[in-house]
């Protein structure tokens, strides 16, 4: 092949054809060019959209800060009235506290009051240590004293009168000789006493005033229920109509009470007058207890006495429960409850006699 018919690329031909001109295109009409999307508009799109999505996520934020500003107020409302609740307690406490202290505080002025008085008594009787052990035995004998009186408490007497021999014995003077003579004088007659068993005594009237609205009324009493016929009597029995008659006897005979009154009449009692009726049983048998405590033996024994007629006349005398009350009633005065406590009037003359015979020196 030859090279002239070819022809190199940048090399132009050497004659070429014009090139045809290509007829002008009319202008773009309106329609067309409004078409075209503007880049600004691009741009103005997105960046709303940001702003959207901006403003969406802003607004979930204050959301949840608005929930969680909602959640602690609410912890703290809470905390706010548990801690209301707390001082209103700590406050009471607080009262409570105060009020003490002025007890406390009216308790100890009381205490120093007495203890002044005490002080300057025993300032002005503590002369001497015989003195002093004379006031300390006086001291002893009246409370020895007002024990036996007022509540016949023995213990008390006793310990008291063994403290005041214990006393006189520090002392060891023969001048104190006829005051401890009589303390064992009186020492011994108060150990001599018989014991009572106040508390015992006193828990038996106890129950026994509990059981009085258990024990039936004389006027109210019920006659025996009439027993039935066994289920071996009636196995062993005839015919039906005999099982049926007899049947209705026994109805026939719970519907009439038959009861006598041909011994001794009871006394009728309304149930208001049935109520008044116990509570004076038991109001006697409260003055028999008050009566033991205060060592008053004739009232005691009297008022069971009463309370023992009041049963026979009132309830049944039959029932257990108001045969266990006598019983009880019957053990309780025959009961040794010792004579009348005797007092220290020797102890106390030996003692003034002693004081006399000190003054006179």
């Amino acid at each position: 092949m030859s090279t002239d018919n070819i022809s190199s690329p940048d090399t132009e031909p050497a004659s070429s054809p014009p090139e045809p001109s290509l007829p002008e295109l009319p202008p773009e009409p309106p329609v067309v060019a409004a078409r075209r999307i503007s880049p600004w508009l691009f741009v103005a799109v997105v960046a709303l959209a940001l702003a959207g999505w901006q403003w969406l996520e802003t607004r979930q934020q204050l959301d949840e800060t608005r929930r969680e500003v909602a959640r602690r107020l609410a912890d703290a409302d809470a905390a706010g009235k548990e801690e209301r609740g707390a001082r209103g307690q700590l406050l009471e406490q607080i009262e409570d506290l105060q009020a003490k202290f002025g007890v406390v505080d009216s308790r100890l002025a009381e205490f120093e009051s007495q203890g002044a008085a005490l002080q300057s008594m025993y300032e002005d009787l503590a002369r001497s240590r015989e003195e002093a052990t004379l006031l300390e035995v006086e001291q002893a004998l009246t409370l020895a004293q007002q024990q036996l009186q007022l509540a016949g408490n023995v213990a008390v007497a006793v310990l008291a009168l063994q403290t005041a021999d214990a006393r006189l014995a520090r002392l060891d003077k023969p001048s104190y000789l006829p005051l401890r003579n009589a303390l064992a004088k009186d020492l011994g007659r108060l150990n001599a006493q018989p014991f009572v068993d106040v508390a015992g005594i006193s828990l038996r009237l106890e129950e026994i005033i509990g059981g009085v609205d258990k024990l039936p009324l004389l006027a109210l009493d019920r006659p025996a229920a009439v027993a039935k016929s066994t289920p071996a009597e009636a196995e062993a029995g005839a015919a039906w109509w005999r099982l049926a008659a007899a049947d209705a006897w026994q109805a026939l005979r719970g519907l009439v009470r038959i009861q006598r009154f041909d011994r001794e009449e009871p006394v009728l009692l309304a149930p208001e007058q049935s109520f008044f009726l116990r509570e004076n049983l038991k109001l006697r048998l409260l003055n028999a207890r008050l009566a033991l405590l205060a060592r008053d033996h004739g009232t005691f024994r009297s008022e069971l006495k009463v309370a023992q007629d009041w049963l026979q006349h009132y309830f049944v005398a039959d029932d257990p429960a108001v045969k266990e009350a006598q019983g009880k009633l019957q053990q309780l005065l025959a009961a040794d409850l010792g004579a009348d406590l005797p007092g220290l009037s020797d102890s106390l003359a030996a003692l003034a006699k002693l004081r006399g015979g000190k003054d006179a020196r």
